[in-house]
């Protein structure tokens, strides 16, 4: 994917913010929409397509957890970063539980933001959103998983995944029955071990519990103090 074609939408209700990061980001060759408030941003959405969206929580109108919520209620693909201040580490985790794949909190480098767009923006060039009927699977007890299309099926029904969650399904399939510290997922998916990435960690280990709970020989199994195993026993 090449920055002139790539997209991004910025919904941030501090003028001068705004202003730097949508000067800094056209600088590098992103296209940048931007939204002042909640409302905006989802009429920019509902009219365009977005190749990422950094995604304030404090917005006048409709705050960025209900955008969130909204945006991930017809598409699942698009990587939706939270901006978030500091000290609220509780939003952080609140954000990552409706649907974010990320965040980074405020006040941040321009370096570091740009460093996550170009990750989220590498790995979703290679997650076609079309499917296609030659997708390859991988076999997860009864499930059958397509990384290719962020889809996990079993019996029939479908869920469509976040980029964040395929990546760490794809982990534990290829690591399963090991066990695998929390800094070696951590650095694995998100490429760092920070504290709060270790809270955002668990929140994604409940969403695939949940999921994967239609078939009782794929466990994911908490190892108090070391991190967590991935088990799909065989039927005899």
């Amino acid at each position: 994917m090449n920055k002139e074609e790539t997209k991004i939408l910025l919904v941030e209700d501090d003028d001068a913010l705004r202003y730097i990061v949508k000067d800094n980001l056209e600088h590098y060759n992103y296209v940048v929409e931007v939204a002042e408030n909640g409302e905006i941003a989802l009429e920019l959405f509902n009219k365009n397509s977005f190749d990422l969206i950094l995604l304030d929580v404090m917005l006048p109108k409709i705050d960025g957890f209900q955008v969130a919520q909204t945006i991930r209620k017809t598409n699942i693909q698009v990587p939706i970063i939270f901006l978030t201040a500091r000290s609220m580490t509780e939003d952080r985790i609140i954000g990552l539980t409706l649907g974010g794949d990320d965040y980074i909190p405020k006040p941040f480098s321009m370096e570091e933001l740009l460093l996550k767009i170009k990750i989220f923006l590498k790995r979703s060039s290679s997650q076609p959103v079309e499917k296609h009927a030659d997708s390859k699977s991988i076999s997860i007890g009864d499930f059958d998983f397509y990384p290719d299309d962020l889809t996990l099926t079993i019996n029939g029904n479908s869920r469509s995944l976040t980029l964040k969650e395929s990546e760490l399904i794809k982990y534990f399939a290829a690591n399963s029955n090991k066990v695998l510290s929390r800094n070696e997922i951590l650095e694995n998916i998100w490429g760092s071990d920070d504290y709060f990435l270790g809270r955002s960690l668990d929140v994604f280990i409940s969403r695939l519990r949940k999921y994967f709970s239609f078939d009782p020989n794929i466990k994911i199994t908490n190892l108090h103090g070391i991190g967590f195993r991935f088990s799909v026993k065989k039927e005899q």
